[in-house]
């Protein structure tokens, strides 16, 4: 799914009402039945409904859903300031409202009198993509005022004073929301960390808007959505061997962390691989031999790595638990300067390369690396936010010919092209070390099986929060283990498997 800027948008909204044709209010009309839908699904336990509307479109869209809500039976009251002119459509939606004796409708400034009880949510449709400052005076104080309440509070396609397209001023207020219902695409705003806080659980309506405008305007931000993984996957050939899934090798290991390469082999493994090889210190021979005997065991030194020799057409996934022993960094440095292949490069591979700039353009061209924040600022400088990150990793991918896989809450792989692709699945169970190194033993799995580097960042990222998502329904997000995440996988193949054979 494309990710578009709020001046796209508004040209697709424009572009729609020209071109299906539609009129602006029965496209409003059309927003406000979507958003209904979604609210008496999933609210139906709760009969009263205080929408706060502003004067422009997004207030127009709040006064259609006060409208709509009522007529299913709810309970509404509005909250709005008369004495602003409104935009053509929301007058004459709030023309609507008030023709309906059972809807009240108030002026801001009587929320402080006004009784929320348990079963009343809160609706915010004051602001939406149009926004292009921090709220101020009398809205920045009723925006205060609802964020105190512990109602359930609904965003109508942006959370007030948040801006879609980039980061708010620290101080800024903004509405904080525990749903958003958002229109036909996700905001880059929902996806990074500073931001995404105030948008709660993000549902993305459809509206139908133009499909030609869509296909052919461009952009660089995308959402990996089942569309894109579709396209990726493969479906296995029946008459296929081991040779078929290629030879994957993971290098790590040392003494006291060879959890780490256990759980990089293992992830593997059970991602497909044909033949699987683990380049380990000697002390984690018993250990790796016990746990995951499918792969086959190279020495490479005896408490810490110091030889990378490894089958030359096997494809490498280096890092997890590798340490940074001085014999370690200067022998890691030393492959990478006679290797010319790609690589997926983690971990203390990162943290060894970080320890000088020069390092970096030793990585091999189109090699996928997976920081973190931390071990990213490490490799490449501090940034202010998430979104200067994402700015800077886009320069250095570019530079430097690679893939960076920019580990977050809605981790993004970077391309030489400058594309970022934003992954939804996943959740904060995987916020526990060893979740980073199954993430190294998918993606190199997958590479071995000869998707594209493009191909298999993008699948594995998104195979990966899928497995958690598995893991976390049967044990939770706390309690769950990345061990839990690679029995998953099983599950997240089946589920791929039917998607793409109901499309042959």
């Amino acid at each position: 799914m494309k990710i578009f800027t709020a001046e796209q948008i508004s040209n697709c909204d424009q572009y729609t009402i020209k071109n299906e044709p539609v009129s602006s209010v029965h496209l409003m009309e059309r927003a406000a039945e979507a958003c209904v839908e979604w609210i008496s699904e999933n609210c139906n336990h709760h009969r009263n409904f205080v929408v706060f509307c502003g004067n422009g479109n997004n207030g127009g869209d709040g006064f259609a859903i006060a409208r709509m809500l009522y007529q299913k039976g709810f309970d509404i009251d509005v909250f709005t300031n008369t004495k602003i002119k409104f935009s053509t459509d929301a007058q004459e939606n709030f023309r609507h409202i008030k023709e309906i004796s059972g809807i009240t409708i108030r002026e801001f400034k009587e929320v402080l009198n006004y009784r929320f009880d348990s079963r009343t949510v809160i609706v915010d449709a004051l602001f939406g993509t149009g926004l292009s400052r921090s709220l101020n005076g009398d809205v920045k104080d009723l925006v205060e005022f609802l964020n105190q309440k512990k109602n359930i509070k609904i965003s109508i396609d942006l959370p007030s004073g948040l801006l879609a397209d980039t980061v708010s001023d620290s101080d800024s207020v903004v509405f904080m929301a525990d749903y958003t219902l958002s229109f036909q695409f996700w905001k880059k705003s929902f996806l990074h960390a500073e931001t995404g806080k105030f948008a709660g659980k993000v549902e993305i309506l459809d509206i139908n808007l133009s499909e030609d405008f869509i296909e052919e305007t461009e952009t660089g931000d995308f959402v990996i959505d089942d569309e894109v993984i579709k396209s990726i996957f493969k479906i296995r050939n029946e008459f296929s061997h081991k040779g078929t899934y290629g030879k994957a090798a993971i290098i790590g290991g040392s003494y006291g962390k060879m959890g780490a390469v256990v759980l990089s082999t293992r992830a593997v493994l059970k991602a497909g691989a044909g033949l699987t090889f683990t380049v380990a210190p000697k002390c984690g021979y018993e250990i790796l031999q016990t746990s995951d005997p499918e792969a086959m065991f190279i020495e490479g030194g005896k408490d810490y790595i110091e030889n990378f020799d490894v089958e030359e057409t096997a494809v490498c996934g280096i890092g997890p638990g590798l340490g940074t022993h001085e014999k370690t960094a200067k022998s890691l440095l030393n492959f990478l300067k006679s290797c010319s292949k790609p690589l997926i490069l983690d971990a203390d591979a990162l943290n060894i390369i970080a320890q000088d700039p020069a390092n970096l353009n030793l990585i091999p061209v189109k090699s996928i690396i997976t920081p973190h924040p931390k071990e990213f600022e490490r490799l490449f400088g501090k940034t202010e936010n998430s979104f200067e990150r994402t700015e800077l990793a886009k320069n250095k991918s570019r530079e430097l010919h690679i893939y960076i896989v920019l580990k977050d809450h809605h981790t993004q792989i970077i391309t030489p092209e400058g594309k970022v692709f934003y992954n939804i699945t996943g959740n904060s169970g995987l916020a526990k070390g060893g979740s980073g190194d199954i993430l190294t033993g998918i993606i190199t799995s997958f590479l071995a099986q000869k998707y594209s580097e493009h191909e298999a960042a993008i699948l594995a990222v998104w195979f990966h929060g899928k497995a958690a998502e598995f893991a976390s329904e049967k044990h939770s997000k706390e309690s769950m283990l990345p061990s839990d995440v690679i029995k998953e996988f099983g599950n997240v193949f089946s589920e791929l498997n039917d998607k793409v054979q109901k499309l042959l």
